[in-house]
């Protein structure tokens, strides 16, 4: 693997259906991003055959490891399940294992979460679904907002902001 001269975006993808695409073009606006995929959402862009344009210096991981400098990681959009593991410390997939190492390394790490609010729409396959998040699903989406290093976002707007913030973090 080439060594790694600047540090770049840890983006991870989780399967969700909640704001998948919409959270596929937000990746088109950052630069140097490492891509990982989960299981999950490897399977959701081949199901779906959705397309996306990737910027030209990102580089793609689906469920390998790979050592890479960051400065950020993007777990967007996150499943309630992702979530879970996330706020227990589990760690056995490798969305799950990016969140943690990050963790380790005091990384700061911005995380859309899907479960939110009671109700919610989300886009499937043949339309839009009403989804009813459990009550464990919102308090784990709470507890991930007391991580050290992490931002919960729960909007497309709040994504884009938080990278905003970040961006300028970086850069000035």
């Amino acid at each position: 693997m080439a060594k790694v001269k600047i540090l770049r975006w840890a983006r991870a993808l989780t399967g969700s259906g909640h704001f998948f695409q919409e959270c596929l073009s937000v990746l088109g606006e950052l630069d140097d991003v490492d891509l990982f995929l989960d299981k999950a959402a490897s399977e959701g862009v081949r199901m779906d055959r959705q397309e996306f344009k990737l910027p030209p210096a990102t580089r793609l991981f689906r469920d390998t490891t790979a050592s890479a400098a960051y400065h950020t990681l993007i777990l967007a959009p996150a499943t309630s399940n992702t979530v879970a593991k996330c706020v227990v410390g589990i760690s056995d997939t490798l969305v799950t294992n990016v969140f943690a190492q990050a963790g380790k390394c005091r990384l700061p790490a911005i995380v859309f979460a899907c479960d939110t609010a009671p109700e919610l729409e989300t886009d499937a396959p043949k339309g839009m679904v009403k989804v009813y998040p459990r009550e464990i699903d919102l308090k784990n989406t709470e507890r991930l907002k007391s991580f050290e290093s992490a931002v919960v976002v729960e909007s497309l707007e709040d994504l884009r902001t938080a990278l905003g913030r970040r961006r300028h973090e970086l850069h000035g």
